[in-house]
């Protein structure tokens, strides 16, 4: 599936990281190791979020991987469960060396053939983030690191975005997001971006900003984000 917007081609181009760039699926087997369910990724992921959330909400932070290892306790208790501390330690270790999604330089290539620069956008430190971008032999497509320790906030803020846009130079209209979460896509949005949602066939919430393009890999968003 592929859809379009009208907006015009960007000049530079944000990656999500955490998810749209590095899937978090290698993660399964660790869950499982801890004693949740195979889903309880989801879950884990999903409740970090909504802690970042509230802490920008309400004008605080704290860096994401504190925030990932909270959530992991919350959840955990939740179901009763007192793993080892090594195996929790071995969760966020992993988390460090995610592979890059398949066709993730197939897709920096079609953005920087096009003349489009990349730029790396992260609730992640910016130190993590380098460290998976040259894990994956992805580091040298990419111009700029922009992470929310840069503004204190997570991203779906405002600030965030316009973080990455004064860090390339532009106005936010000249700057594009990538991404597989609509709450990044909303954001992004609000901010003036032009988007790109990454659906793997999910349906996008007829509730948030509509994206510009919808496409179901990375591949296929650089690829119309290069055809605007």
């Amino acid at each position: 599936m592929l859809g379009f917007g009208k907006a015009a081609r960007p000049e530079a181009v944000a990656f999500d990281i955490i998810g749209t760039v590095f899937p978090l699926h290698p993660l399964r087997p660790t869950i499982e190791e801890l004693g949740l369910p195979s889903a309880g990724l989801e879950g884990w992921f999903a409740a970090a979020l909504r802690d970042a959330f509230a802490l920008s909400a309400t004008g605080d932070f704290r860096p994401f991987t504190e925030v990932l290892s909270g959530a992991l306790e919350e959840v955990l208790g939740e179901q009763g469960l007192s793993p080892a501390p090594e195996t929790k330690a071995l969760l966020m270790e992993r988390m460090k060396s995610l592979p890059a999604r398949y066709d993730a330089r197939e897709a920096f290539g079609t953005v920087s053939r096009a003349g489009m620069r990349i730029i790396a956008l992260s609730n992640g430190a910016a130190a993590s983030t380098r460290a998976l971008l040259e894990g994956a032999g992805l580091a040298d497509l990419v111009e700029e690191i922009v992470s929310v320790e840069e503004v204190k906030l997570f991203k779906p803020r405002r600030e965030v975005y316009a973080r990455a846009a004064e860090r390339a130079g532009l106005d936010p209209g000249r700057l594009a997001l990538v991404a597989v979460h609509p709450w990044d896509i909303q954001g992004a949005k609000a901010a003036g971006l032009t988007a790109a949602y990454v659906s793997g066939e999910r349906p996008f919430p007829p509730t948030m900003r509509t994206p510009d393009i919808t496409a179901s890999s990375l591949a296929e968003a650089a690829a119309a984000l290069a055809a605007l």
